[in-house]
Order: structure tokens, then sequence, then C-alpha cells
């Protein structure tokens, strides 16, 4: 497995994971299709210019355009403040190998050695048992369930958290 920056050339794989009512359903269901072009574009940019580790998940590098999900770490306001965000999925067709599993540990690695990011959070649906199971197995800590904004809905979710200056999980 290998972790890649997104490209503009990945919509279709944005299109598989965001816009398709079970890869949503824990999310309040399917975005729209349009504008995910955009939304490649801008991620594209925000991962070359090292603001977010916006990564695409490829199983094989021998196939490097076989996609089978992403990981992503961002900042952004919560309104009490800045916090560091990780966030993954991983299409049906893929799932039950462990590849969200490595991806997420894989990203916290880098972000402990590269002494980064502090403390990410994660912010899986209370619904979503194998995300919240990727939270425990890799060390995240519980901090209990809270109600999350994602793109204009508001979600009920378990809130997760490490601490990557230092520790491993």
């Amino acid at each position: 497995m290998q972790l890649r920056n997104v490209s503009p050339d990945d919509v279709d794989a944005y299109v598989r994971m965001r816009c398709d009512p079970v890869m949503m359903t824990d999310l309040g269901g399917p975005l729209p299709r349009e504008g995910m072009a955009d939304k490649v574009r801008r991620d594209a940019r925000q991962a070359d210019a090292d603001l977010a580790w916006i990564k695409m998940i490829v199983p094989d590098p021998d196939t490097a355009d076989v996609v089978a999900g992403t990981v992503t770490i961002w900042f952004h306001d919560t309104g009490n403040g800045p916090i560091s965000e990780i966030g993954w999925m991983v299409l049906p067709e893929f799932q039950g190998r462990g590849l969200g599993k490595r991806a997420v540990r894989r990203l916290l690695d880098q972000a402990r050695n590269e002494d980064r990011w502090g403390v990410v959070h994660a912010f899986p649906a209370t619904s979503n048992a194998a995300s919240n199971g990727i939270c425990r197995s890799v060390g995240f800590r519980f901090a209990g369930e809270q109600e999350v904004l994602f793109a204009g809905r508001t979600l009920r979710t378990n809130h997760w958290s490490i601490t990557v200056r230092g520790e491993a999980p």
C-alpha cells in the first residue's frame, strides 16, 4: 500500500466515495456530483501547498491508477479554536482488508516523525463501527459523543483524539 497526494485526476474516486448513498450513509447521505471537480482541484492545491495532507490510498503501487480510498489530516476552526482532524474513506470493494487502519497509522506516523499536527481529532459517526474500531486500534482516546457539522449536516459522532507529537500509538 502507498499513500499519494490527491491530484485533479482523482475526480472519479471522489465521486465514487462522496456521491454514493452507501458510502455516505454515516455522513448524512450522498453529496451532489456538481462541484466535485472543483473540490478535487481545491484539495489538490492544498495538498501541493502542504496545507493539508490529502492522500489517496493506493493498495498496489504497481497499479497506481487504482485507488481504494482517502485519508486526510487538516486544520480547521471549530468555533472554539483551530484543531487538527483526520478522516478517511475506503471504497466497499477494498473494505475489510485493513487498508483504512494501515493508512491512518501511516499518516499518524508521518505526523509524529515530522512533529506536526499536535493533537489530532477524529469524529466518526456513532454508527460507524469500522471507523470507531480503527480509532481504538491505533491508539486514539475516546472523549465522548459530540454533534459535528459536515457538509451542512449535523451528525452524531464519537470524538476521539491522539497526540502525535512525541507519542506512539
